[in-house]
């Protein structure tokens, strides 16, 4: 099977938190949207189930970002090389932990 990638878009280089869905061994998500407010660069696409989801073979990428005071951030879309996703406060909020205000 063939890993699906766009180039345009910038990769999920890592994902750390463990009760998504999508993340198991690393994101397998298609692509994935970086939202959030006050301050927070929340993953969108985070489901906290027992199930798993996603693509057997995907590299997530960033599909879309809504946090324009990101200095990544480009007309909504993600201008960074690559992405790290980690645990957000709380046990259902996974974040962008690239995300740099402006």
């Amino acid at each position: 099977m063939t890993t699906i990638e766009n180039p345009a878009m910038p990769a999920v280089h890592e994902c750390t938190v463990s009760g998504c869905s999508y993340n198991h061994d690393g994101c397998h998500a298609f692509a994935i949207t970086v939202r959030g407010e006050n301050g927070a660069a929340d993953c969108g696409t985070f489901i906290p189930l027992n199930t798993k989801g996603g693509l057997d073979k995907a590299l997530a990428q960033v599909g879309a970002c809504s946090r324009t005071d990101c200095v990544h951030n480009a007309s909504l879309e993600c201008t960074a090389k690559s992405i790290r996703v980690g645990q957000g406060e709380g046990d259902h909020v996974a974040n962008c932990l690239t995300y740099q205000r402006n």
